[in-house]
């Protein structure tokens, strides 16, 4: 007689989801803004971009807002920063009224506002 074996086996279900674990695919910044963008221009259905990309319609739509939020965090610094520089470039003489800007007062705020980063230089490239 066959004697049956100790271990016990695991439950097919409990692999499966293990090997997805192990290859689940890592997409990239790029890959993502490429899958947001189609999806933003409405050729196809959400559901039809999803199912030929092979991901849940959930996570397109995280991507989603993730992208939309990070592009208005972008937005609203690049028009903080630009409207804080024209405030100080107009608000500067009335503070001093008497006084003239030396050179290098001016060579200073050139050299600042050229060196500054760019907002959108951060961002990553689209396509």
């Amino acid at each position: 007689m066959r004697q049956k074996s100790t271990r016990t086996k695991e439950p097919a279900e409990k692999t499966v989801r293990d090997i997805r674990r192990r290859t689940r695919k890592q997409y990239s910044a790029e890959e993502k803004i490429r899958i947001v963008l189609e999806g933003l221009r409405g050729e196809d259905s959400i559901a039809a971009l999803c199912r030929r990309e092979g991901i849940a319609e959930s996570l397109y739509y995280s991507w989603s807002k993730e992208f939309l939020e990070a592009g208005k965090k972008r937005l609203a610094g690049a028009s903080a920063l630009r409207g804080h520089a024209r405030r100080g470039a107009r608000c500067t003489p009335h503070s001093r009224p008497n006084a003239n800007p030396s050179k290098t007062d001016l060579l200073q705020k050139r050299v600042s506002r050229r060196h500054r980063p760019s907002v959108m230089a951060r961002l990553p490239p689209l396509i």
